[in-house]
């Protein structure tokens, strides 16, 4: 399992402990299912890339279980091309940007791609559960938009919900995806944090020889790790979370914790921060 560090240690780490504590990579390998296992509210990510052959997600040993959903729930987001997630005997088809849900005791969970040349890209964003819900497939144009920032700011995007309450009933994870408008690079800021809630970052479309900088740590003592595209940033209950691109891109947002209330973040005024 992948720990991170406390604050004060974090004061003290250069940029390579930075980005090794920080910075999740290499998740999407063509061909696998491939799983890290992070201490922030135990939350498992993942990427799958099948191509030619279904891939199937089986417990691995760490997790000690029947199978992978067992005490877990999942949401599945595709950034690639089309594909099919089966679960316990159902197939829910997703065109990019679409979302499953699975629920805790779904068995048989599978991957595959409707083309090897443009196969899909399945992000996996999982955390333990206290209660069974129904599996359910969001399509992209079902998922509750909204749009936000401005052209001054230079943070115009939109904000969709995909997992949450009142469209998929789960036992605590959240999972949306923020969209910067063309020449638009802030997506948060004046900044915030969680303090019931942890959250994940997965930055994707961001144009190859683009990066995204992004901001954590504590108020008074930020700091930064450059991403790249389809990379995660780890974001703990005491850390900031903000990020400025060299251009416009997307990112995949998952929160786990205590409650499922959106809106329940501490804003920093901007004073604050150095």
């Amino acid at each position: 399992m992948h720990r991170l560090p406390d604050p004060e240690r974090t004061r003290a780490l250069g940029a390579d402990d930075l980005r090794a504590a920080f910075l999740v990579r290499g998740l999407f390998t063509a061909g696998r299912v491939t799983l890290r296992h992070v201490d922030l509210d135990r939350v498992i990510l993942g990427g799958a890339v099948p191509l030619g052959d279904r891939l199937q997600l089986d417990p691995p040993a760490w997790l000690a279980a029947e199978h992978f959903l067992e005490r877990r729930e999942m949401g599945v987001l595709n950034i690639g091309g089309s594909g099919v997630v089966r679960a316990a005997g159902t197939s829910f088809e997703l065109q990019p940007r679409d979302v499953v849900y699975l629920g805790r005791g779904t068995r048989d969970v599978s991957f595959s791609s409707a083309s090897a040349e443009r196969p899909a890209r399945f992000y996996l964003v999982s955390y333990p559960a206290h209660a069974s819900h129904p599996c359910v497939r969001i399509p992209r144009g079902d998922a509750d938009a909204s749009d936000l920032g401005g052209e001054t700011g230079a943070n115009r995007r939109r904000l969709a919900k995909y997992i949450h309450p009142g469209r998929a009933q789960t036992a605590q994870l959240l999972m949306g995806v923020t969209t910067l408008a063309t020449g638009n690079v802030w997506n948060t800021m004046p900044s915030h944090r969680h303090v019931r809630r942890t959250e994940v970052y997965l930055y994707f479309d961001v144009p190859e020889n683009d990066v995204v900088i992004h901001l954590l740590g504590e108020p008074g003592e930020t700091r930064h790790v450059v991403v790249r595209n389809e990379e995660v940033v780890l974001s703990p209950a005491w850390s900031i979370h903000s990020g400025c691109g060299t251009a416009a891109y997307s990112f995949c947002w998952a929160m786990g914790g205590e409650n499922q209330d959106f809106s329940d973040m501490q804003a920093v005024d901007m004073r604050e921060l150095k």
